[in-house]
């Protein structure tokens, strides 16, 4: 543990309670960037001026499709990479001055998840709505609220012209919410660090363990015919239905014995068939029918072997479609879990920030999701930890933040900071 003596606790909470109002501008300004799939750039570009406002060299780093399509990190994906890029910022050491402490990533994604029938949210969802303390709207908990409070801590800390003893590094990443390659181009790219936060809205808790996720397809191709001549064709819409009861089948299978941390959870493995697309014609017996699905993996457990299950299962149900074309293929999601240690410094120097902070100490948990935590974990070894803000509705409909806890975060990221780090006079 480094510490710092240039500034006290309440001193550092406080710079950054002076800048709450700040802190929420920013959020609200990047809930109204809808940087939904091949839309990030409107979000990247405020994010780019929020850490150039902060004084720290930035820059834009664009996806390179070549290079993640050959690293094993990656995930498979079959979008146009270009004109993507993630905002990175470094905040070093004051030329000169004492080093010591240990490096930080702080990592956050820009990305959103569609925000479904516009009319079934209480105001439009990239129409950030202010409703006493909850902040609502598309991508305001999942995870802007954790991009603007960590830009809030840096800003306390540099107003009370503090330096870290060691690099600390800001990225603001695309593609988190269907690859994580934006991450796994800071990996290629970025320099290393001694730990990762990143700033996922966990309620103030620390998530120290992730499932891993596996997106994948299931084409079924029939026999197309007229509606009115219906019996002699073969409806691929139809047929999906027996391959959605075995892949429930295989889900139910792998929630038998869940190892800890998972063994809390009633269901940790969850499948969900996100999307179906099908047929082409009121009047015309469905000739294709594709399920969009994803499945999780404890960690540990490898996505080959995952692959190898479903098409098992998938094929022992295609046996009973007699005339139906039935395959698997991927495209997104293809990662692995990962669990880090209780004993990790990192949770113990989190914790105590966390605590000096709030007066209550975090609960470590586990996620049933997955994060960009995971890219620097499995690639080097790096302690990577999630720990942001209290929202609600993720994925959801009135997606919404609770604006103290933006605060809290931002006020013990500062303080985690100051110790994990050290800070000298800039």
């Amino acid at each position: 543990m480094t510490t710092d003596v240039t500034a006290s606790r309440d001193e550092i909470l406080a710079a950054v309670a002076a800048r709450q109002a700040d802190t929420e501008e920013l959020l609200i300004e990047l809930v109204a960037a809808p940087t939904v799939l091949g839309d990030e750039l409107p979000g990247q570009l405020v994010m780019r001026d929020a850490f150039e406002a902060l004084g720290l060299p930035t820059r834009m780093q664009a996806l390179d499709a070549a290079a993640l399509a050959e690293h094993p990190l990656a995930s498979p994906f079959s979008w146009d990479m270009s004109g993507k890029a993630n905002v990175v910022a470094d905040w070093d050491p004051t030329p000169g001055s004492e080093r010591g402490g240990s490096s930080l990533i702080l990592n956050g994604h820009i990305d959103v998840v569609a925000p479904g029938p516009a009319d079934m949210w209480a105001s439009p969802p990239f129409a950030p709505r202010r409703d006493g303390d909850w902040l609502y709207g598309r991508g305001a908990g999942d995870m802007k609220c954790g991009l603007a409070a960590y830009v809030g801590a840096v800003a306390g800390l540099r107003a009370l012209g503090l330096a870290p003893l060691a690099p600390v590094q800001l990225q603001s990443v695309v593609e988190e919410e269907c690859t994580g390659n934006g991450a796994v181009q800071c990996v290629i790219d970025g320099r290393s660090a001694d730990a990762v936060v990143v700033t996922e809205p966990t309620s103030l808790m620390i998530q120290r363990s992730q499932v891993g996720v596996l997106w994948f397809q299931v084409v079924v191709r029939g026999r197309p015919a007229h509606a009115g001549d219906a019996p002699i064709g073969g409806n691929a819409i139809e047929a999906s239905f027996p391959i959605v009861a075995a892949l429930r089948a295989l889900e139910a299978e792998l929630n038998v014995t869940p190892p800890a941390p998972y063994d809390v959870f009633e269901h940790p493995i969850n499948l969900n068939i996100g999307m179906l697309h099908g047929g082409d014609w009121p009047s015309t017996v469905a000739a294709e029918a594709i399920l969009h699905c994803r499945l999780a993996l404890f960690p540990g457990e490898s996505v080959g072997d995952l692959r190898a299950r479903i098409e098992q299962t998938v094929a022992h149900a295609a046996t009973a479609l007699d005339g139906f074309g039935v395959s698997v293929r991927y495209d997104g999601f293809a990662c692995e879990g990962y669990t880090l240690d209780v004993s990790s410094p990192v949770i113990a120097e989190l914790a105590g920030a966390a605590e000096a902070t709030t007066g209550e100490p975090p609960a470590l948990v586990a996620s049933t999701a997955t994060t960009d935590a995971r890219q620097w974990a499995l690639h080097a070894g790096t302690p990577a930890i999630c720990f942001g803000p209290h929202a609600e509705h993720v994925h959801s409909i009135d997606e919404r933040v609770w604006l103290p806890s933006v605060l809290h975060c931002a006020q013990a990221l500062a303080l985690f900071i100051a110790s994990w780090c050290g800070l000298s006079q800039s």
